[in-house]
């Protein structure tokens, strides 16, 4: 059960309104994580301003960014951020047998992907530190440098969602990703 309650843009504080607003029109509805970081205008706009930055300047496709919030979010355990993910990358194109691939960590269905789901495991799981191997094995797979130094921002953006999760407990208000509540997989 979460640690506090879920705001809505008419309970949210004022500073967290709008926001709030926009991200309930964007997804339908007042998605739990968004509801919980509108206690803090801090959280919600540092939230906000992340997906803002790397909506107006990241060169990644919707389908490349929730394969890295999927990484981010199995090597975190975070329940809610792989659900949420899972129903993204469905959405942008991934079948749900590639998005347990992409959690497992056996992307074998595309080896460009594979390689930058590798530096992003490696980044997540390692405190930002990655082997030489795999960062060659990125440039030789096709990404440039500013793709994987980019690769930063999006690891930090998840990093952010998955402790606030983890912090505040939010509730699961999204199909629960596969294998997640009854153990079958990972």
């Amino acid at each position: 059960m979460s640690r506090i309650t879920v705001h809505t843009p008419d309970t949210a504080p004022e500073k967290s309104r709008n926001e709030l607003g926009a991200l309930g029109q964007k997804f339908g509805k007042v998605l739990n994580i968004h509801g919980a970081m509108a206690h803090s205008p801090v959280v919600l706009q540092s939230y906000v301003a992340l997906q803002q930055a790397i909506g107006d300047h990241g060169t990644f496709d919707t389908r490349t960014r929730e394969a890295i919030a999927l990484v981010v979010g199995n090597v975190n355990d975070c329940t809610y951020c792989q659900s949420a993910h899972t129903m993204g990358a469905k959405a942008a194109g991934h079948s749900e047998d590639q998005t347990i691939s992409i959690r497992k960590g056996d992307v074998d269905f595309d080896a460009k992907l594979a390689a930058l789901l590798e530096l992003a495991r490696q980044t997540t799981a390692n405190k930002g530190a990655v082997e030489d191997s795999a960062w060659q094995a990125g440039i030789d797979a096709g990404w440039t440098d500013t793709e994987l130094t980019e690769l930063s921002t999006h690891v930090a953006l998840n990093l952010f969602t998955n402790y606030f999760n983890h912090l505040v407990e939010t509730d699961l208000d999204v199909p629960a990703a596969p294998g997640l509540l009854d153990g079958t997989i990972l």
